[in-house]
Formats: structure tokens, sequence, C-alpha cells
């Protein structure tokens, strides 16, 4: 029997394969992510600006540019269950969490270092922010002091709870995924994952895998629960530096500085799709509930320097729209 599934979303996309571009920001986006109700968009930027947008219908409308960090924003989450509230990480030594119904930061909390990566616990009470020396703090969400700080020997790349909220995953410069338990950080696990620097990590909305990016340019497949790797994804050539799953966890799309992102079928590894791009892919997020793809890419190329800069792209629209 055919996968009718893969079969359903290539035909999908040849009649839903328009992108939409948006441009806010005056320099490369280096995150983008979307609400957990999938009503806002937001991207944050090399700027030191966030910009949420609102998607109505077809069409990406600017809602409010945050202002206030004061150097680039490198990387955004939202809170899991509440859709007005968003935290960014960025090289200024602060994470700022925001409110979208309003124009200013809800709270500014200062940490030790540069910060790269953040990420939102499940339950919603806890942010956690990694810096450029490896040091990760948890910071308490409501009152915004910091619960717990831990200091990694190693380069620590992106940083991610699994959906229960028990365990917490960091990918490392040697290839290895590291697995602590949570609340107490004791380290359960050492997956060698990859030859080269895993870079990114994602889980998928089921819970039942965890997809690794690494700079060998593959895409590995695990299962959460068996900790073995189901399979690989081996069609871009270059490092992958960020993931996202579908909402129905079927989709997985890749990126890296290839000039396409690769949609593929999480159950057999097969291409669905792919998106055509000009420049390297920094960032790539799936809608909440809808078969969009929001993502940004390097601002320019060495031959066509006069680009516009700071575009945000979702892909996924009805072409005849």
């Amino acid at each position: 029997m055919a996968n009718t599934h893969t079969e359903q979303m290539q035909k999908h996309f040849q009649t839903n394969g328009r992108t939409r571009d948006i441009q806010v920001h005056t320099a490369k986006v280096h995150s983008v992510a979307w609400s957990c109700d999938g009503r806002r968009l937001a991207s944050g930027s090399f700027d030191k600006t966030v910009c949420i947008y609102t998607l109505e219908r077809e069409r990406l409308n600017k809602e409010h540019v945050f202002r206030g960090h004061g150097d680039s924003v490198d990387q955004l989450c939202w809170h899991p269950s509440n859709p007005d509230h968003l935290a960014t990480a960025s090289g200024d030594k602060t994470v700022r969490i925001w409110d979208s119904r309003t124009s200013k930061a809800a709270a500014v909390i200062n940490t030790k270092g540069e910060n790269i990566n953040i990420c939102w616990s499940p339950d919603g009470s806890t942010i956690a922010v990694g810096n450029k020396d490896d040091l990760v703090t948890f910071i308490d969400a409501r009152t915004h002091r910091s619960r717990a700080e831990e200091q990694f020997k190693f380069e620590v790349n992106e940083i991610s709870w699994n959906n229960d909220g028990d365990l917490f995953f960091l990918t490392s410069g040697h290839g290895s995924i590291h697995i602590l338990s949570y609340p107490d950080l004791k380290l359960q696990h050492v997956l060698n994952a990859h030859p080269a620097n895993c870079i990114c990590i994602e889980f998928d909305p089921a819970g039942h895998y965890f997809a690794t990016g690494s700079a060998d340019a593959l895409v590995s497949l695990w299962d959460l629960y068996d900790l073995v790797c189901v399979r690989t994804f081996a069609r871009l050539d270059w490092p992958v530096r960020t993931l996202s799953f579908s909402y129905d966890g079927k989709m997985l799309a890749s990126a890296s500085e290839d000039l396409v992102i690769d949609i593929a079928e999480v159950a057999t590894g097969e291409k669905i799709h792919e998106i055509p791009c000009d420049t390297p892919t920094f960032t790539v997020a799936w809608h909440p509930k809808r078969h969009l793809l929001a993502y940004a890419c390097d601002d320019r190329s060495d031959r066509d320097r006069d680009r516009d800069s700071g575009v945000v792209h979702v892909f996924g629209f009805p072409t005849d729209s």
C-alpha cells in the first residue's frame, strides 16, 4: 500500500505552496516561533528588536515591535499555554518576558553572560537560558529569580525539556546529547548521537520522538523511551541548524546552509517537499494547528547585496490566494 500521508501532503503543498514574506526588521532574523494558539508569530533579530505578527486569514500583519534589548535577540520562545507571553534571550546579558498585548517588557531578568538559547518548561513555571560560557540558568517564571544554575564543561548548543518536563536535554559540541533528571539535574544518560557538533534538538508533539541536527549534515530521529536512533535524514549537505515537527508529529522540517528547507515524512524518512531559499536558513517553526511553516534566512548573499534584510517568511498558503 502506498504511503498515503506522504502523497496527501505532496498534493497539499502542490496547491498550498505559496510563501508570504513580511519585512519589519533591519537586520537578520535569528529566531521565529508561534504562540501556542497559533494566532501570533514572533521574530527576534540581530537588530535588537522582537516583532509580533498576527495571522488573519491568509496574511501576516505587524502588531508590535518590542524594543529594549541592548544586543542581538538570539532566541525566543512562547509560554507553552499562555498565548500572550513570550521570553527572549539576548547577548545583552538579560532575559526579557514580554506580554504581547502591551508594548513593553513585563520583566527584565539580569543574567551572568551573553545568552544564546532559551526554552520554557512544559508547565510554564520555569525558563531555562544558556549563555556563551555554557552556563544554564533556571529562572522562576513567576518571581523572575534564579532557581538553579548549572555550569557545563563542554559546549552547550541547544537546551530543551521533554514534553513531560521531568528530563532536561542538552546538545553538545562533542556530538553527544546529555539527559538530566529535572528538577534535581542529575545526569541520567549521555547519548553519542553524532560524530560532529550536535547543534539542535526538537521534541515531537506526541512525545514519542526527538530529533537532533548536527554539523555532520544529518538529522537523527530518536525513540524517547528506548533512547535508540530510529532513522536518519540525509538530504542536506551542510550543518543542520534548525528543526521543527508539524503539529501532528508527522512531518519534520530541517534546514541548514543548503538553499532548501527539507520537509520529511517522520514515519519513513521520505521527502514530502522542499522549499527553495536564496540564502542559508537560521530558523524554522511549524504552526501549532496548521500546515504553515515560518522561517528566516541569512540577509543577503555576496552576489545580491541589495536584497532586503530582516524578512520573515511563512510557507504553506494556497497558491491562488
